[in-house]
Parts: structure tokens; sequence; C-alpha cells
């Protein structure tokens, strides 16, 4: 990278064709951004060590892990305060349960995506894991009939996504 902190046109190449298909070898990589394997080599490792490139993820189906529900749990905290607000934060990002947790402006402070057994699981989560908490004062529930997801985050730091 040029600049150390600031990834360049290159990076940003590399960090597309990564987030399509991270199992490319770093020989097929340079290849699609047009770099010699060396340098690509070079430049995934600084995009790593910089924090750019956070990790390689497998996408597995839920089903074969008896995930068979998803929901959106919205919760409100009683009272405000930044203690509360990460004690209950890091509670929920410890469930094993919780995929993602979203800290959000609104009536409700938190949305969490989860993923369950079923219909009794998700009350028991429910109830055991939110509703029982002393700084919980609402929750709601939204069962999540389908869902696609996007793997690859648009790039602003060049202007309009899509404007090159």
């Amino acid at each position: 990278m040029g600049n150390k902190s600031k990834p360049d046109r290159i990076d940003f190449g590399i960090l597309t064709v990564l987030q399509n298909n991270a199992r490319l070898s770093n020989k097929e990589l340079a290849a699609e951004v047009g770099l010699a394997p060396s340098t690509c080599l070079e430049r995934v490792r600084r995009l790593r060590s910089s924090g750019v490139l956070r990790g390689f993820h497998a996408a597995i189906d839920p089903h074969a892990l008896g995930v068979e529900l998803h929901a959106l749990i919205s919760v409100r905290i009683r009272r405000h305060s930044r203690e509360l607000i990460e004690q209950f934060r890091r509670h929920a990002y410890s469930l094993p349960e919780v995929l993602t947790v979203y800290h959000v402006a609104g009536a409700n402070d938190f949305l969490m995506h989860v993923a369950v057994r079923d219909a009794e699981h998700l009350r028991d989560l429910a109830l055991d894991s939110f509703t029982a908490r002393s700084e919980v004062e609402h929750m709601e529930t939204a069962l999540v009939f389908g869902y696609d997801q996007k793997h690859e985050l648009p790039n602003y730091s060049q202007g309009k996504p899509g404007s090159g």
C-alpha cells in the first residue's frame, strides 16, 4: 500500500475479489488483479496486519447445524449509561444464538439477529437471556421468514460505488 494507512485502488481490487471468493490461491488472486504473486501476497499481508482485511469466513447452511429459525430481537434498555449499554452488548454477543448485535438509535437500543433450533428455543432465549435481565425494559421479537446477505461491502472511500 503506497500510503500505509489508506488502501489504494489495487488494494480495493484485491478486497473486492476476496469478498467474492476468499478461497482463491495467491496466484489466482494475483492474476485477477494484475499483479505479480509476490507483490499480491505482500499487499494481502499488509491489508491483514493493518486490520483492513479482518479474516476469512466459511458460508455454512444453517440447517446443517440444526438452525431452523431466525429472528430479530429488539431490546430497549431501562436506563441509558455507558456501563449498562456495554454490559448488555457484551452479554448479548456472548450468547451462541446471537449472530449479530447492533446498537441502534430509535425506540429500541439493540437489534440482534439470532439463530435457534425452533420456536421453543426462541422463547427460552428471550425469557432466560433477555427479559430476565434487570437492565432490559422492553423486548420485541420478529420472526425471519427468509433473508439474503451480500458479502461485498460498497466502497465509499473513492466516491460513489460503481463510479470507478
